[in-house]
């Protein structure tokens, strides 16, 4: 693939600009992201990712210039700071805000990979740790479910660091799991209720294995999918953890290559 640097680039001088206002949008809008099938990232770092990964960018706005080459077919553009300050969604916006394109739909095809399901977890900080310890610990996917955290805002892609660009994401119904479940795939549910066993004594290995929001835990209907509960062990005087936290141990129990449980 060739590249090319950042001379010569397009200056957009108002927020009326055409780019600018779909850029507002796509950062302040899930319906308008889903609409498009583009969202909006922030950040130089994360742009220097996504070329890595071989996202297709639409459009990179910068106010500094950039310290690597982009993409022939990527529309550059040149903006004042305040101006890319009132375009970005968040809190101590970087220099460079920049438009991918959605993947295609995920086919759920890896069987035997370790699948994480997110029910309900709307905390987009939460939601972008869980997509970025997946990554690092090679997880198949992550199942969402429930209305969770729209997995391309603005907070979710900064807090995944990048990982959003290599992990299968799958949307799914309630339907659509039953029909996992029918099919032959596992469910094991992270859980705090008396039935629940030591998660080190379940075999999770190859399962997918659900976890809740910190308010309400997994749902009744997830639950019901579930044929083991599992839970961590920690001291009696803490009640829970919180689901980023949670993910990550149990994403490292059932990657780290022990004999299965009976």
């Amino acid at each position: 693939m060739s590249f090319r640097g950042t001379l010569n680039m397009e200056k957009i001088m108002s927020r009326r600009n055409g780019l600018a206002v779909h850029m507002k949008k796509l950062g302040a809008s899930r319906s308008y992201r889903t609409m498009s099938g583009e969202y909006l990232c922030d950040g130089a770092r994360l742009l220097e990712e996504a070329i890595n990964s071989d996202v297709v960018i639409k459009a990179v706005l910068t106010a500094s210039g950039l310290p690597f080459p982009i993409p022939p077919e990527t529309r550059l553009f040149y903006a004042a700071r305040d101006l890319i300050d009132s375009l970005s969604p968040l809190k101590n916006a970087q220099d460079t805000i920049f438009i991918c394109k959605m993947p295609s739909k995920c086919l759920f095809t890896d069987v035997d990979g370790v699948h994480i399901l997110l029910d309900g977890v709307q905390d987009p900080g939460n939601v972008g740790s869980i997509i970025r310890t997946a990554d690092a610990f090679d997880i198949s996917g992550i199942i969402m479910t429930g209305g969770c955290a729209d997995p391309y805002n603005p907070k979710t892609l900064r807090a995944s660091m990048g990982a959003i660009f290599r992990q299968k994401i799958f949307d799914m119904s309630y339907s659509e799991l039953v029909w996992l479940r029918e099919s032959g795939h596992r469910f094991v549910g992270a859980a705090l209720s008396e039935d629940c066993r030591d998660i080190s004594d379940v075999k999770i290995k190859g399962s997918i294995i659900a976890i809740g929001s910190e308010g309400r835990g997994l749902s009744s209907e997830v639950l019901e999918l579930c044929s083991d509960k599992i839970t961590i062990p920690m001291r009696s005087e803490c009640q829970s953890l919180n689901a980023a936290a949670a993910a990550a141990i149990i994403i490292w129990e059932s990657t780290r290559g022990r004999e299965e449980c009976p």
